[in-house]
């Protein structure tokens, strides 16, 4: 049998090489966007590294702004200028707008019922209207005030708790990522559950969760890859995203169960929890909404993405914002100047103090310009159709390469530099209308919790920059923090952004 063996193999790599061809043919005529040469079965794989956003920027400043990738046996299409990204999240949104969710999501059937991955249709339509009008709607917005208060109040508790805790003049260290994690924590528990008694355990089984999670839909999985073999999870990665899941499933149950028998003791919804759970268990009752059901996967499933979604994006965003003033001492005095001025002798800032902080402001926009909550959004097209007079075909993947768009240097002035006063000159906004910035994307896939996350950002900064004295460890002291990027769901620090916190005398 074994002088079949040779034949046979050679027999393999013919067919691989006819299949190869093939697809370089067919490609040619589809008329795609130009691209680096794909290897056969690997495709541009090679091409690729630990920050994909970068190696993808690299191969657009060689290949142009709109071109096609191979990853394995999948087709990306990648838009890195604002022109690019106008035509896919504007021109044609309607035809670009499904998702392509990694592998991962399906992990516990999360998928299924994940505002994040559903594709364009009734029930993510129902979710995002349900999250905008019991959570981050102008008027919701108005009635949390208070607990937003409360959180940057206990923020700045927990900080000043942990300065005052070494002896002797000792230097105390916080980990920003941990402690802006922990507050947003305590916000959106209140303001989903109502409740107050969120155990310092379970908020650090929340937090480990949603992080392992996060880190492993990002992963580089066989399964993304070569589609056809995802069924066997080869290297576990939705197996482990399942088990993270449940985790998070667990804490939601519970939170329903409690409320469901509040619920059937006082013979119907409590008014003065007027929350999201409320509002979910009241749909949940009252049957079908349009062909959506409102049921316990559909309740757990939403409040995990929100946790998901609020917590780690603004905890990891306030760790850049942080490295990047005790760097620039300039910016950082010029920015803890403005807040003394507008707020005096108050403990903290307010939201009717964010729009006579100008300085603050341009500070949070040149973070999520240097550091994109997401640099790669990811989408499906749904038809073919013609962008910058090449195809994108139906069924492939498109990525907006939003970290390129946002150090693009034709449209920004040294990009690489952090100088917040290019907020100063011009009034740029984020809410996905100006191309050249959209840290939370655009058209229909926008952040759902952008109105929360922008006015915790402002309240958090400006009141830990105010009330406190930061400085580095002695050991970075006078050398550069390693600014070295992890890729994930977000870009967050490699390393754990650990930071010596003094109160003000």
């Amino acid at each position: 049998m074994a002088y079949l063996l040779l034949p046979c193999f050679s027999l393999l790599v013919l067919a691989f090489l006819i299949s190869y061809v093939k697809q370089l043919i067919t490609d040619a005529r589809r008329h795609l966007p130009p691209g680096p040469w794909p290897l056969p079965i690997i495709g541009n794989i090679l091409n690729m590294n630990k920050l994909p956003h970068r190696a993808l920027a690299g191969l657009a400043d060689r290949h142009g702004a709109l071109m096609t990738v191979r990853l394995g046996t999948s087709l990306f299409v990648v838009a890195s200028s604002p022109a690019a990204a106008r035509e896919i999240l504007q021109t044609h949104n309607a035809s670009l707008s499904g998702r392509s969710p990694a592998d991962a999501w399906s992990g516990g059937g999360h998928s299924a019922n994940s505002v994040f991955v559903l594709q364009p249709g009734r029930k993510r339509r129902v979710l995002r209207r349900l999250g905008t009008a019991h959570m981050f709607s102008r008027s919701r917005l108005q009635e949390t005030l208070a607990l937003r208060r409360d959180a940057v109040a206990g923020l700045l508790r927990d900080v000043s708790v942990a300065a005052s805790s070494g002896s002797g003049g000792t230097p105390v260290t916080v980990s920003v990522r941990r402690v802006v994690f922990t507050a947003m924590v305590r916000l959106l528990w209140r303001a989903m559950f109502s409740d107050d008694e969120l155990s310092e355990a379970a908020s650090r089984g929340l937090y480990d969760g949603v992080r392992e999670a996060v880190a492993l839909v990002m992963t580089p999985n066989v399964s993304d890859l070569f589609p056809a073999v995802a069924a066997a999870d080869i290297q576990g990665v939705r197996r482990r995203f399942a088990a993270q899941i449940a985790r998070a499933y667990k804490m939601m149950d519970g939170q329903i169960d409690r409320r469901t028998r509040a619920r059937h003791q006082s013979g119907g919804g409590d008014a003065s929890r007027n929350d999201l759970l409320d509002a979910m268990l009241d749909m949940s009752e009252q049957g079908d909404h349009g062909g959506v059901t409102i049921n316990r996967d559909v309740i757990r499933a939403f409040c995990t993405d929100l946790f998901t979604a609020a917590l780690d994006t603004t905890s990891n965003t306030m760790e850049w914002a942080l490295a990047e003033l005790l760097q620039n001492p300039q910016t950082r005095r010029k920015l803890q100047e403005e807040l003394g001025t507008v707020l005096g002798s108050k403990s903290q800032v307010e939201d009717s103090d964010i729009d006579k902080l100008p300085y603050l402001r341009a500070v949070i926009k040149e973070t999520l310009r240097l550091h994109s909550v997401v640099p790669l959004v990811s989408y499906r097209a749904e038809a073919t159709v013609q962008v910058q007079g090449y195809t994108i075909p139906e069924g492939s993947n498109v990525l907006v390469n939003v970290w390129a768009i946002h150090h693009n240097a034709n449209v920004w002035t040294e990009p690489h530099k952090f100088l917040p006063e290019r907020f100063l000159e011009k009034e740029v906004e984020f809410y996905g209308r100006n191309f050249d910035f959209i840290p939370f994307g655009s058209g229909r896939h926008i952040c759902l919790g952008l109105p929360l996350a922008n006015r915790m950002l402002h309240l958090m900064l400006g009141s830990l920059l105010h009330q406190f004295e930061w400085n580095l460890p002695e050991h970075e002291s006078g050398s550069a923090v390693d600014m070295t990027e992890k890729f994930g769901l977000v870009l967050s620090m490699a390393t754990p952004f650990q930071v010596i916190v003094k109160n003000k005398q």
